[in-house]
């Protein structure tokens, strides 16, 4: 095909096909879309024509892509994210009147202390943008970058896409949370006798403390493993359990929850909070407001982006 046969291409079929291969389900393609299943159905028939393929294996209620399908994306995504892009740089951007919607991903920690500041300011100075969340932690985050689920996530990072850039947000320094009334800090002893809580989304109850506390031949007592951060506060209320947790959300549950953030009495790794973003939405204008939105409520360094070499 050459560039003139793209006259008869439409290009709403391919954002259908896009969608359905995301999704993997018409109902949830359909409601993404904004179109009834019908008209998904009848699109798939149009596509099945347009390329001479069935597609999409209809598997229970998960649509399985073909091969022919497969590849179709994985030529599609790029040449679709190229012609949003080119689209937007004809058009200006006003944060102010735009009704634009961005997708997201923020992991549990952000989502929980730092999106309610952020939701604050962003009705301030863009009352009609939607924002999407979607949940990361630094395991999902390539994947859905890659598949463009989402444009941009704040998370611990590690591994992404070569074609990703990636800027450090602020250190995430651990303190120690507690809620009983016990006075003074408590020390190692305490720390170590003391019952844990963990937060992690995979179910881990091993973690940096642990690996810091073995370097002193110590070792604490792990009593509880929970997914989200937002469990802590009922949790810890009138008992002895405490845990570790990002400086910013010891700080939100001490002001909000009345709870007490303390330093831990050994010294722990603090890793870097980062966001990192598709290679493709890189130039986009609305992407690079975003993500200076986001710098400028988040970071604690001038922003800098730099793209990534391959892992």
């Amino acid at each position: 095909m050459n560039r003139n046969d793209l006259r008869r291409a439409d290009i709403n079929l391919l954002i259908v096909f896009e969608t359905v291969m995301r999704e993997r389900n018409v109902t949830r393609a359909g409601e993404r879309l904004f179109l009834c299943q019908a008209t998904i159905s009848t699109a798939l028939g149009r596509l099945r024509s347009m390329f001479n393929d069935p597609l999409f294996i209809r598997t229970g209620r998960v649509m399985e892509p073909t091969a022919r399908a497969e590849e179709i994306h994985a030529r599609l995504t790029p040449a679709l994210d190229g012609i949003a892009i080119a689209l937007s740089c004809a058009q200006t951007f006003d944060p102010l009147t735009s009704d634009e919607t961005f997708h997201i991903g923020l992991s549990d920690d952000v989502e929980y202390a730092l999106l309610p500041r952020l939701i604050k300011h962003l009705r301030d100075e863009a009352p009609n943008i939607t924002l999407v969340v979607r949940r990361v932690d630094h395991r999902q985050l390539p994947q859905l970058l890659t598949s463009g689920e989402i444009s941009v996530g704040i998370s611990f990072a590690q591994e992404l896409p070569a074609s990703a850039h990636c800027k450090s947000l602020r250190p995430m320094h651990p303190m120690l949370l507690r809620a009983d009334s016990d006075p003074g800090a408590l020390d190692l002893d305490d720390f170590c006798r003391r019952p844990h809580v963990v937060v992690s989304s995979m179910g881990n109850v091993i973690d940096d403390a642990d690996h810091a506390l073995s370097l002193v031949g110590r070792q604490r007592r792990v009593v509880l493993a929970v997914p989200q951060f937002s469990a802590l506060p009922g949790l810890l209320a009138g008992s002895d359990m405490i845990a570790i947790v990002p400086d910013y959300v010891a700080r939100a549950m001490e002001r909000m929850e009345g709870m007490r953030a303390d330093f831990a009495p050994l010294a722990l790794p603090a890793p870097d909070l980062s966001m990192a973003w598709r290679g493709a939405a890189h130039n986009d204008p609305r992407e690079r407001w975003l993500r200076s939105y986001f710098c400028r409520y988040l970071s604690q360094h001038q922003e800098q982006s730099v793209p990534l070499a391959v892992a």
